[in-house]
């Protein structure tokens, strides 16, 4: 079961390649609560607070409520049907599931309550904290809350393999709820962010190639050229020395880029 917190991993790390920070002591919203009918609507309608995010959703008029109990510790949350509908893994499990009378209810016990509070949030706002902002002076992006500091807290979340940054699990859960503007932004996120242990990154990206298919490659891709460009980093780090030693495909992939890489630099080079 997932775990998560701000402590700090201790080992390698680099700062000069951007690859994931999102840093933040203001807690990512809950939808958590035990649910009467009247406190599930309220909660609902909390979760379609203002957004400036265009691609919000409104939920219609008289949209039921959907209870939905995540984790191995069944905490509840609460969305409107239309809402969830937007999302085909919720379509599907609303139109084939059997409710019990007046009691609309979806178990996700294989979920992490973080980020299916996060791909609540997303659902409604068209965003999720830590928000993307755009500066007009400078005409470049970036993460609320999390431009100031130098990528020492990271927004990850604990599992079994290790730490696995949260852009990351978010994605891979939009892989699996059918949201693809999700896992762009997920992707994206994950782009602005810099300053992440090495052992974070490789188990991060294992991770990634244990939960995307693959013909989605785009994740993958990210972090292989992010190793490829901290690589002065990496060969020096004993965690990758281990990883390379266990194998998997992640590690071909690398070498197939590393091929390229050096292909491009060569064909640049004048003879």
């Amino acid at each position: 079961m997932f775990s998560s917190n701000r402590q700090r991993y201790q080992g390698e790390s680099f700062s000069k390649h951007r690859a994931s920070k999102s840093k933040s002591h203001k807690k990512n919203p809950s939808f958590r609560d035990t649910l009467s009918p009247r406190k599930a609507e309220k909660l609902a309608q909390h979760a379609q607070a203002a957004s400036p995010q265009s691609a919000q959703t409104s939920p219609t008029i008289g949209s039921p409520i959907i209870t939905l109990s995540v984790g191995r510790d069944q905490r509840l949350f609460a969305a409107h049907e239309d809402v969830l509908c937007h999302s085909p893994f919720f379509q599907s499990a609303c139109r084939d599931q059997f409710f019990q009378g007046n009691q609309k209810r979806i178990d996700l016990a294989d979920e992490e309550p973080e980020v299916f509070s996060s791909v609540l949030e997303y659902l409604y706002k068209g965003d999720y904290y830590p928000r993307l902002e755009y500066d007009k002076r400078r005409n470049s992006w970036s993460l609320e809350d999390g431009g100031n500091g130098n990528g020492t807290n990271e927004a990850v979340i604990y599992t079994p393999q290790g730490p696995i940054l949260k852009d990351t699990v978010i994605y891979c859960a939009a892989e699996k709820y059918g949201l693809q503007e999700l896992k762009k932004l997920a992707l994206r996120k994950q782009g602005l962010q810099s300053g992440i242990q090495c052992s974070t990154i490789l188990s991060s990206a294992r991770f990634a190639y244990g939960n995307t298919p693959d013909n989605d490659s785009k994740l993958r891709a990210h972090y292989l050229a992010l190793i490829i460009r901290a690589r002065h980093t990496f060969k020096r780090s004993g965690t990758m020395q281990q990883e390379m030693e266990n194998g998997g495909k992640l590690f071909f992939d690398l070498f197939v880029a590393m091929v390229n890489h050096m292909d491009d630099l060569a064909q640049k080079t004048p003879r």
